[in-house]
């Protein structure tokens, strides 16, 4: 039987992408979302190695608040201690294992494994008064049996990320460009930015890589979601298009995003009819706001444009008619579990919350009208994979050989993600 390194070996001598330039051809292999070698790389060379999203510091108001999470396969501690400084911690006791915090979210001074009863304070240092003899006196001086601390962990405009590799680039230099998308979103509060409620958690029978492609794919919108154009034309009279002009960012390290406007209402500050007059003089407000504070052109972006992001590997961020945060971690190559969240700005009024959270249940919640279309889109086409032997490639050509800018429809935003996928995983071809 062969061994996992001999499996490993074997999947880096295949060709992943085929990215001919000259003629316009970008194609990947179907067997990148089927394969369980390629999973177990893809483990290895980008969740234990990028860096990953956490959680807002929203989610974390106040000192000795904390909550639980899984993120990149591990189950972690996110929390601020006594001081409020932000932690974490790999949710593991080092006794024996055991999941140590096994609340969603709390407030505490310390935590104790409900296995053994060992105890740790909420900088993770152990806290346990043995009877003398039960262990050496030197015992835990190299910190064994404190809680394990996540190597990296670092946050950008209340955007909180780990990384799990001691040797990583700053968040910053991994972030590159895409800092600029989290600052459009970050400046629309004058106080901030908050998550609302709970994260809403699912599961999509697909490979983890499909929902990356189809959250800022812009060429399945029509087809794959004409119900919901259908009524905004019919129920709201809404002019349902599709933006016409849309600009594609290349944020380096395999980031991407696209950006323009589309005909829905943003609550922050772009208004539509169906809100009625009385929104409208909220809108304005909001958006005379944003002017005086950050400049007229900013300002016309943050309100007007829409933007759909992926931050490699796995973090989405659709700021369009809400601000819809997504995580996603494989399973299986064709099993993925699924967190969302709302974002929202801190002191919006009654009203514009609810439009806020209506526009998020309404089109990108998991009842709403996009995503069990992407859901039974992603998984038809896992399901379609079976035949990859005999249909061995998927394309994502669109666009490529167009001049003066890409378009909406066009799929250079894939081809970031796959040219950084193939670099990290040792095929850059």
């Amino acid at each position: 039987m062969a061994t996992s390194l001999e499996l490993r070996s074997k999947a880096e001598q295949r060709p992943w992408i085929i990215d001919d330039r000259q003629r316009g051809i970008f194609r990947v292999a179907r067997r990148a979302f089927v394969e369980d070698e390629i999973l177990l790389m893809e483990r290895d060379r980008l969740f234990s190695r990028c860096w990953l999203y956490i959680g807002h510091e929203s989610e974390l108001p106040k000192p000795n608040d904390f909550l639980t999470r899984n993120v990149g396969g591990r189950e972690l501690i996110f929390n601020r201690d006594r001081k409020g400084v932000f932690q974490a911690f790999l949710n593991t006791c080092p006794h024996r294992g055991a999941l140590v915090a096994r609340e969603r979210k709390g407030n505490a001074i310390a935590f104790r494994c409900f296995y053994h009863g060992w105890a740790f304070n909420n900088n993770g240092q152990f806290a346990v008064r043995d009877a003398d003899g039960a262990y050496p006196d030197d015992f835990n001086s190299d910190g064994c049996a404190n809680l394990p601390k996540v190597p990296k962990l670092a946050g950008y405009r209340g955007f909180y990320f780990v990384n799990f590799d001691a040797g990583a680039v700053s968040l910053e230099d991994y972030l590159a460009d895409s800092r600029q998308i989290l600052d459009l979103i970050a400046d629309q509060g004058p106080d901030g930015m908050e998550i609302i409620g709970q994260e809403q958690r699912y599961s999509i029978r697909a490979n983890w890589k499909l929902l990356l492609e189809n959250s800022f794919d812009g060429y399945h919108a029509g087809d794959t979601h004409s119900t919901y154009f259908e009524y905004l034309s019919d129920q709201i009279e809404m002019q349902a298009t599709l933006p016409t002009e849309t600009r594609v960012w290349d944020l380096k390290n395999g980031h991407a995003s696209i950006e323009g406007e589309a005909p829905w209402g943003r609550p922050v500050a772009r208004w539509i009819p169906a809100w009625g007059a009385q929104a409208k003089t909220e809108v304005e407000a909001i958006k005379q706001e944003l002017i005086g504070r950050l400049g007229e052109e900013r300002a016309q972006r943050i309100a007007i444009l829409g933007r759909n992001t992926a931050i490699f590997p796995n973090l989405v961020i659709n700021d369009i008619m809400a601000i819809t945060l997504r995580t996603f971690y494989p399973l299986e190559p064709d099993r993925m579990n699924v967190c969302g969240w709302a974002l929202g700005v801190k002191g919006e009024t009654r009203d514009m919350r609810k439009r806020r959270l209506d526009n998020f249940l309404e089109f990108l919640g998991p009842g709403g009208f996009a995503t069990p279309d992407d859901v039974e889109a992603l998984e038809a086409a896992q399901r379609g994979y079976g035949a990859l032997q005999e249909a061995e490639w998927n394309d994502i050509s669109r666009g490529m050989l167009r001049k003066g800018g890409f378009h909406a429809t066009d799929e250079e935003q894939m081809r970031c993600f796959w040219r950084e996928w193939a670099r990290r995983m040792g095929a850059d071809q």
